[in-house]
């Protein structure tokens, strides 16, 4: 038992004084990095004739090009793409009601949404405006509806709560300000 211990002791210390060298070596890496000379911008234009960065302008040798250098390519412009509508611009809200609930002071809105979009549409954000009898603005409020409208389709949302409403709105205008495209 005696012999395994001294063993397994023996094998710890050289463990310990391999892992004691790796930071040595590790500073030695650095240094020796850190002193290593590296070519500069003058000793490559010097070796070819030309500056080493393309925003330079070119130096030549007694006046003639080096072989190496090619006339630039007559490269043409990309084609451009035409950007895709975002998907809010096919949405549009149509039939919209609203009444109060929870005692009043919630708002129950009851709208019909049409996707006129060659795509589905997803986590769309609705915008509701409240204001009172004479048109002042009130309260604005908005709720995003985690489901999805198929495209060239529409869904009726019955009664849905979009917020607590001030208890002098009397009109309420909804419209889709954001919509994710599936």
């Amino acid at each position: 038992m005696s012999a395994a211990g001294s063993w397994l002791g023996n094998s710890n210390l050289r463990i310990r004084a391999r892992l004691a060298v790796l930071p040595a070596i590790a500073l030695a890496g650095f240094v020796g990095w850190i002193l290593l000379p590296q070519a500069s911008d003058a000793e490559s234009v010097a070796a070819t004739g030309v500056a080493a960065s393309p925003a330079q302008s070119l130096e030549f040798n007694e006046g003639a090009l080096p072989a190496t250098t090619t006339p630039p390519l007559d490269i043409s412009p990309p084609a451009t793409i035409e950007a895709a509508k975002p998907p809010i611009d096919g949405l549009r809200i149509s039939a919209q009601s609203w009444r109060r609930g929870g005692l009043g002071s919630k708002a129950l809105v009851t709208f019909t949404l049409r996707n006129a979009n060659d795509y589905a549409v997803k986590d769309i954000e609705v915008a509701c405006a409240f204001a009172r009898r004479d048109g002042s603005h009130l309260t604005d409020r908005r709720r995003v509806i985690a489901d999805t409208v198929n495209k060239k389709s529409r869904k009726r949302y019955a009664r849905m709560l979009v917020g607590f409403v001030n208890v002098n709105a009397s009109k309420a205008t909804c419209t889709p300000v954001a919509a994710s495209r599936i």
